[in-house]
């Protein structure tokens, strides 16, 4: 069973602070900030596309109001949302979990470099996308 599966039947501690019909909301162990939380279906899908529409329906409403908590009880102005989804993007837990990362001034994070694309490659990708 996955550390996210034990959480949600608490069978391991996790400094919880939301939980509704279909998400757990919790403090991250490894902060990138303080206040660094995952939001985590309670069911569980390894990623992205393994979650039912309307069960992730679900889980973005409980992030929306993850994320105002943060900023309404911290006091922060913004955060990033991030997921990870699948080994080459970062992923380490394969049960479907957003990072809600608040930030703060001078807080030394960077966003992703922006690139450019290659003579023709943009068309491409487009073409693939489209076929």
């Amino acid at each position: 069973m996955c550390i996210f599966c034990q959480i949600v039947k608490k069978e391991i501690p996790a400094s919880i602070f939301y939980e509704d019909e279909i998400a757990l909301a919790f403090l991250d162990i490894k902060p990138v900030n303080p206040g660094h939380a995952l939001v985590i279906p309670k069911g569980h899908v390894a990623n992205l596309e393994e979650i039912s529409d309307s069960d992730l329906a679900l889980l973005i409403g409980a992030v929306k109001k993850v994320g105002r908590m943060l900023k309404d009880k911290l006091g922060i102005s913004g955060y990033n949302l991030v997921l990870n989804n699948d080994p080459i993007a970062g992923q380490e837990i394969f049960h479907l979990h957003f990072h809600l990362i608040p930030r703060f001034e001078n807080d030394g994070l960077k966003l992703f470099p922006a690139g450019e694309y290659k003579m023709g490659e943009k068309e491409e990708l487009l073409n693939k996308l489209l076929s």
